[in-house]
């Protein structure tokens, strides 16, 4: 063991930041886009026009059952040879971008249908529009429900990210590579790398376990919640207090 770490990381610090850096990049863009995708494509399975329900199922079929591989492959080398080309990050975000929105919009699906029309019904007694009845009843329910296997895709995107070495996307495992290539301590390098994805990957899991713990238990998160929350919870003592003080003044 002793032999082991030989490989003078301190020359690296720097691109292996960068590599960070980039796969952190990579990450965040592709997944706000996987789930804005996802979410369109979610609402169109559940759509009342059948045209509209048979292109998203095609769509969410025809990526969930070809690897991620070969649409990192057809997206930077395939759209070149059809005169499209577009660079390295832009190839690689939209490969994880329409991967993994197919993903998304099964779980989004299956959230916003376990809601109960019962809910809907309530919305519209109290007279709010579709658009109302989605964001503020609907859509609140389903986070709750799908934030378990989004919490998942996240953390399996972050992962995922590494494929894109086959296309020197310069992220994490691409540095690995080079660094390797100029090292030859092939064992070492990628042991480090593989200790980098899991100092990322394993806090996020954690947190984001952390995060649905608190969403199923009610707390809320936002500021804008957590003060409404507040004043309903002063009007409810104020009420309490009032008919305490009630009770009193009739003994």
């Amino acid at each position: 063991m002793s032999g082991l770490f030989q490989v003078p990381w301190s020359d690296y610090r720097t691109d292996l930041i960068d590599a960070l850096w980039r796969t952190v990049s990579y990450t965040v863009v592709s997944f706000t886009g996987a789930v804005v995708l996802g979410l369109v494509v979610a609402l169109l399975r559940l759509s009342k026009a059948w045209p509209a329900r048979a292109v998203a199922a095609v769509y969410t079929e025809i990526f969930k059952n070809v690897p991620l591989l070969a649409i990192i492959f057809l997206t930077y080398f395939g759209l070149a040879s059809a005169g499209i080309r577009l660079d390295v990050f832009t190839a690689g975000c939209l490969s994880l971008v329409v991967f993994y929105a197919a993903y998304l919009s099964e779980i989004f699906r299956s959230a916003i249908s376990g809601v109960h029309d019962g809910q809907t019904e309530a919305g519209e007694a109290l007279g709010l529009g579709r658009v109302g009845i989605f964001v503020h009843i609907v859509l609140p329910q389903a986070v709750r429900q799908a934030l378990a296997g989004t919490n998942t895709m996240l953390v399996d995107l972050l992962k995922s990210t590494s494929l894109l070495v086959t296309v020197s996307a310069a992220e994490l495992m691409s540095e690995g590579r080079l660094i390797t290539s100029a090292t030859f301590r092939a064992l070492e390098v990628y042991l480090v790398i593989s200790a980098i994805y899991f100092a990322l990957c394993y806090p996020l899991s954690q947190l984001l376990l952390l995060l649905e713990r608190k969403v199923r238990a009610g707390v809320p998160l936002s500021p804008w919640r957590r003060r409404r929350v507040r004043t309903a919870r002063a009007l409810l003592a104020a009420e309490l207090g009032t008919g305490a003080n009630l009770k009193e003044s009739a003994v």
